[in-house]
């Protein structure tokens, strides 16, 4: 297996890229001339910068970024658990009611198998953990090539498809 030279971002796009986000877990001090990723209470009392991102747990509300949305170049969305699929509903709110358009990261416990549906919520970067093979990853992003729900990804679903074709005849 050819696990993944850790830390190393997967993008949207399929391309693999050194992560020059720096992550906080906890609320210490940063350099403020390196990209960071501070706790969102902690993001919260910061001035706004380019080179300053938040990530939100699982009981976080986006909400809460309302007005700071557009300053802000990156939200990371943490997955403490791979089974926790409370990240997935921050990411759709982020991007369909709060209309984020920066660049959404999933973090933490993030597997290859997650990827596709991760991207169809609107995320379009993934952290996945260093035991992930590259090849695996590129190859779970573009997973399967007809989706059946509207999402907050372009992919248009099945049934959209269909009418389009019915309703040409």
């Amino acid at each position: 297996m050819n696990a993944l030279p850790a830390p190393h971002v997967l993008h949207a796009d399929g391309r693999f890229h050194p992560d020059r986000w720096h992550l906080l877990r906890e609320t210490e001090g940063h350099d403020p001339a390196q990209p960071t990723l501070l706790p969102l209470v902690a993001y919260l009392h910061e001035t706004p910068s380019p080179l300053l991102g938040t990530w939100l747990a699982p009981h976080d509300s986006p909400f809460v970024l309302k007005g700071r949305l557009d300053l802000l170049p990156l939200i990371a969305i943490d997955f403490p658990k791979f089974a926790d699929g409370r990240g997935y509903s921050i990411a759709a709110l982020l991007r369909t009611r709060l209309n984020y358009r920066g660049e959404l990261r999933a973090t933490g416990e993030v597997l290859v198998d997650q990827v596709f549906m991760l991207r169809r919520v609107g995320f379009d970067s993934f952290a996945l953990r260093a035991d992930q093979a590259e090849a695996d990853a590129r190859t779970a992003l573009r997973r399967y090539s007809a989706v059946y729900q509207a999402a907050a990804d372009v992919a248009v679903p099945a049934f959209k498809r269909r009418a389009a074709v019915l309703g040409a005849r």
